[in-house]
């Protein structure tokens, strides 16, 4: 039976989302996933449920400060050796496969 709730994580989405990330799943790995992203979904959904105006939102249990280190220029390699150790290059630029635009 497939659940037809907005956002329900069906074996369609999890066929879906797997296409778009180019992962090879067999279907025994979908139906596991199909459920495992539905518990994750489920909490998620249950945590909304208590969040509410008098609750801030946190991304972490203790204030965080600063760490960064000032900007200082530094010794940086040349185009030459940054290019050494790459499989393809045109000479001043990293060569890559186009993955952008192919039919899905």
């Amino acid at each position: 039976m497939t659940d037809t709730t907005p956002g329900a994580i069906t074996s369609e989405v999890v066929t879906h989302l797997a296409s778009l990330a180019r992962i090879a799943l067999t279907a025994d790995e979908i139906v596991k996933l199909t459920g495992e992203l539905g518990a994750i979904v489920d909490s998620v959904a249950k945590v909304s449920e208590v969040a509410t105006d008098e609750v801030p939102a946190t991304s972490h249990p203790i204030p965080l400060s600063n760490v960064f280190r000032p900007d200082v220029p530094g010794v940086t390699l040349t185009t030459e050796q940054a290019l050494a150790g790459a499989p393809e290059h045109d000479g001043s630029r990293f060569a890559v496969s186009a993955i952008l635009g192919e039919e899905q």
